[in-house]
């Protein structure tokens, strides 16, 4: 069985668990399924905001994808929940990836 098919497996069963639909999401950006990754960070992010990982990858996408003024306004949400935890790493890989595009 690959990793996608296991990871559809896990969230099967636990279908609310933000890692797997992150970890999914990965794979699917491997794959070059960025619309299936995209709808996965979205649900991540509605249902746990504190879930800062999701932030970055999402940016990183829509980048990607040519959507650079949605990708300043994940990276300035991120860095807001990166605060709000207490997550200088994160926060820093957010703004770094916020000032690549804004300066």
């Amino acid at each position: 069985m690959d990793r996608i098919e296991k990871l559809k497996q896990f969230l099967a069963e636990s279908p609310n668990d933000s890692f797997l639909k992150h970890a999914l999401a990965l794979e699917y950006i491997k794959l070059g399924n960025d619309e299936a990754a995209r709808e996965l960070f979205a649900s991540v992010l509605a249902a746990d905001p504190g879930y800062v990982g999701s932030y970055y990858h999402l940016g990183k996408l829509l980048e990607r994808n040519n959507e650079i003024e949605r990708a300043i306004k994940i990276y300035e949400a991120g860095m807001e929940e990166a605060k709000k935890a207490g997550e200088k790493n994160a926060l820093g890989e957010l703004r770094g990836a916020y000032e690549e595009l804004v300066m």
